[in-house]
């Protein structure tokens, strides 16, 4: 009998178990799983050169090229394991291939996360031998969990949507059933073992055992974050909201005033929150952060008359400040995973100390238009790295809030000051001033700035320039 599938994947998430399903998968003698294959950082697992020959080079330039090595060098049924922030190519290419078996693992969101944190605590990901385990309780952090919640609810509610609209259906199968021999053959049969396995692997151990509980420094404050999240729809989401997500938790609302802010990453976030406190007259940490649909809709309902608003920056300004802040710093906001990336694959000088006197303005400019070089073809689909928030376009991040809670006011940087102060008189307030934005860029923009500046930023971000009417960056500013 011929195999319905060509090859499969395991979709997951980090600390989901999907290394023990891999070891049991490659236990049964006609199937083949090649780890984390797709990885934008690495091939199959961390410090391996290629898979079947081919390197991450050739697999970022053409990810096809490895997914068709796969099939046809196999002996039996390949796959390989996906997460959410894997090439994006391939994830869309699965989920609508009829000859891919789809296996979807999942596991309680809050014990996922609560592993996470810990591997990141003690940098053990895997263990093998319990007399080299090490072991840690750490902070649960609410902020945090409702972004990696969030997460998790676009990567499952995408994956439900396009297997649906194709007619389609997966292999759900969850962590405490990874133990479960029965279960972990009958997944062998779906994808055409011919023989099941007599026992399962026990190359690799749990690593955190014991109570939920007992592995957070603060269970009544994660018991309070966890009150406003219904865990037994943590699956559900709405079928009609965009890829980039409507990014609910990053609203700030003022404490005393009926007034929410819905920030666009590399926006004046900073300014407008020093203005929300200064209108309320309290200090920026009093500004209410960390909302689930669910408060805020409650927000919502106790703000009768509130006002909503969002803040677009001037195109060029805004990947100008995210270059410099995400790419080209090196501190806890950056991004150094793929800083390393745009470095190795993408050949853009990046320095080690952008504040060294040897990296003068005409480097800076190069690695700029390196960088923006880049972003063309990750906002096209065409690159391994996921478009990141900090750099989609205002128009797509806009969209994704509109799901929600469509903006009352749209405001252009360049008119905040007369924006907020209508505003503010909405509401009945007095308009404090506009504090200035730090600057700890080694170059200024004006200093930077160039006709190929502009060009290239007006070709990545066509939209927003058309959406909301951005006239050339250099046509207003003193260069």
């Amino acid at each position: 009998m011929s195999q319905r599938f060509d090859y499969f994947v395991i979709l997951a998430g980090m600390r989901t178990g999907s290394n023990f399903l891999e070891s049991n998968l490659n236990a049964f003698e006609d199937i083949t799983c090649y780890g984390e294959a797709f990885n934008p950082y690495f091939i199959g697992v961390p410090d391996q050169e290629n898979v079947l020959g081919i390197t991450v080079e050739q697999r970022d330039d053409d990810p096809f090229r490895l997914l068709n090595a796969m099939v046809a060098e196999t002996k039996g049924m390949p796959g390989f394991r996906l997460f959410h922030n894997h090439d994006p190519r391939i994830l869309e290419h699965v989920l609508k291939d009829h000859h891919c078996a789809k296996v979807v693992l999942t596991r309680n969101p809050v014990e996922s996360f609560v592993s996470l944190r810990i591997a990141k605590e003690t940098g053990q990901w895997k263990l093998t031998n319990v007399k080299h385990q090490k072991s840690a309780d750490v902070r649960f952090d609410p902020e945090q969990f409702t972004h990696f919640l969030t997460e998790h609810q676009a990567y499952h509610g995408h994956i439900r949507e396009v297997l649906q609209s194709g007619g389609q259906t997966a292999f759900h199968i969850d962590y405490a059933d990874l133990q479960k021999i029965e279960v972990v053959n009958g997944l062998g049969q779906y994808l055409g073992a011919s023989q099941p396995l007599d026992k399962l692997q026990n190359t690799l151990k749990r690593q955190n055992p014991g109570a939920l509980r007992d592995k957070v420094r603060n269970p009544g404050e994660m018991d309070k974050a966890l009150a406003d999240v219904d865990l037994f729809e943590v699956d559900v989401v709405s079928v009609a909201e965009p890829a980039r997500g409507a990014s609910v938790p990053s609203y700030i609302a003022a404490p005393k005033t009926p007034l929410m802010f819905q920030p666009i990453p590399g926006g004046p976030t900073q300014v407008v929150k020093q203005w929300m406190a200064d209108l309320d007259d309290v200090s920026p940490d009093a500004l209410i952060t960390g909302f689930t649909q669910k408060t805020l809709r409650k927000w919502m309902r106790e703000n009768r008359g509130h006002r909503v608003f969002t803040v677009v920056r001037h195109p060029v300004e805004r990947v100008y400040q995210t270059f410099c802040n995400k790419i080209l710093s090196q501190n806890e906001q950056s991004y150094p995973e793929i800083r390393a990336k745009l470095t190795k694959a993408f050949n853009i000088p990046l320095p080690q100390d952008p504040f060294d006197p040897g990296y003068d303005i005409d480097a800076h400019r190069e690695a700029f238009l390196g960088f923006l070089k880049f972003l063309k073809g990750n906002l096209s689909g065409q690159t391994a790295l996921r478009v990141d928030s900090a750099w989609a376009s205002q128009t797509h991040i806009i969209q994704g809030l509109s799901q929600v809670a469509p903006p009352d006011l749209v405001v252009r940087e360049n008119n905040l000051t007369l924006a907020l102060a209508y505003l503010a008189a909405e509401i009945g307030g007095q308009a404090p001033a506009l504090t200035e934005p730090q600057n700890n860029t080694p170059y200024t923009l004006i200093e930077t700035y160039s006709g190929d500046v502009e060009k290239q930023t007006k070709d990545v971000y066509s939209r927003d320039y058309l959406n909301f009417g951005f006239k050339p960056w250099g046509k207003s500013k003193s260069i």
